[in-house]
């Protein structure tokens, strides 16, 4: 089992988010330009507020892919009774370029985490041809990728990643 595979498995990311899987594309997901998303570190909600930046590889500009980003611990990790809330959904991403040669087709919101520590999940599915993602969701709550990708006629995924997040405290005055 590759490492990636390994810290996927980890992070309870295969197993509840989506089934076993072989990553076989690069994927890089960076926030603020320079802070590189690696799988279950902690990054500060403040530094997620914005969309990243998410270069997908591949071997042909010609394939397409669709990225799924969703917290499955929404809305606590003890009771995730939302499970999954969809953050963000990117599709026809061209492969070698980023998310943002995609379309986008639920847009970015950013990591909001009340409770506890929460996982969010970067998973990417090559299409089977371009606009070929039809079903979206209804609402951001109760999301499953699973699902998503059964509907849309998605194979299993290529790449995913994920980041762990909690409420930062507020600042104490001395």
């Amino acid at each position: 089992m590759s490492r990636l595979a390994e810290s996927l498995y980890v992070g309870r990311i295969i197993g509840e988010v989506v089934d076993c899987f072989d990553p076989c594309v690069q994927l890089n997901v960076i926030y603020n330009g320079n802070k590189h998303v690696s799988n279950g570190h902690e990054l500060m909600p403040a530094l997620v507020a914005a969309k990243p930046r998410v270069e997908i590889g591949g071997e042909d500009m010609r394939d397409a892919y669709t990225l799924v980003m969703t917290d499955p611990d929404a809305p606590s990790p003890s009771d995730p009774s939302l499970r999954e809330h969809v953050h963000w959904i990117v599709t026809d991403i061209p492969g070698t370029t980023d998310a943002s040669f995609g379309r986008e087709v639920v847009c970015y919101e950013k990591p909001k985490p009340t409770l506890g520590i929460h996982r969010y999940t970067f998973v990417v599915f090559k299409q089977k041809a371009r606009h070929s993602v039809k079903y979206l969701p209804a609402s951001r709550d109760y999301f499953n990728t699973r699902r998503f990708a059964e509907e849309n006629g998605l194979d299993s995924p290529v790449a995913a990643l994920y980041f762990n997040a909690q409420r930062e405290t507020a600042c104490r005055k001395r």
